[in-house]
């Protein structure tokens, strides 16, 4: 692989990590509103947050290495948000709805043990080094989620409504009380 394949690949990694962090940000918050107080809720905000805290610092790490901080990448990431909140949850159940925000989750995790292997090859250990940080905070939060699936079983009657149909709810019910 030539150095320039290298920088390449680092690059596009990079802006697919704006973008995933966008997207956790905004499914994992959207998800959570719709499971109230449970269980569910909360190791999805743990996400959120984190993504959150990620993107703050994702733009003077993308200095640092020399990178383009990626603006279009949040924005891709923003869309994709916008289109499943707007569409595909209206169409699917509320658990299939948790499982693909959970599999957007591992995905930023597959994305980022990527990146921290091409950043050390690319000889960038303050890169390598935050992607190991993000790694350690962010898998036992996936992990979470995951465990929260069993949630679902108890609860087959939201399990089975529209991703949307439980937000309507909530939302008139905010409104009432």
């Amino acid at each position: 692989m030539s150095k320039g394949d290298v920088e390449t690949l680092l690059r596009t990694l990079m802006q697919e990590f704006f973008q995933t962090e966008t997207s956790a940000v905004q499914h994992c918050r959207r998800e959570a509103l719709r499971y109230g107080v449970a269980p569910p809720a909360a190791a999805l905000v743990a996400v959120a947050d984190h993504a959150e805290e990620v993107l703050k610092q994702l733009p003077e790490l993308a200095k640092k290495a020399h990178l383009p901080v990626s603006k279009f990448g949040m924005a891709t990431g923003a869309f994709f948000s916008e289109m499943r909140d707007k569409v595909v949850d209206w169409l699917i159940q509320s658990e299939r709805s948790y499982r693909a925000t959970l599999l957007g989750i591992r995905h930023g995790v597959d994305l980022v043990t990527s990146l921290r292997a091409v950043a050390q090859v690319e000889g960038n250990s303050a890169l390598a080094d935050f992607c190991d940080g993000w790694l350690n905070k962010r898998r036992p939060s996936m992990q979470q989620v995951q465990d929260e699936l069993t949630w679902f079983a108890h609860h087959p009657e939201l399990a089975v409504r529209s991703g949307k149909r439980g937000q309507r709810q909530k939302e008139s019910e905010a409104r009432v009380n």
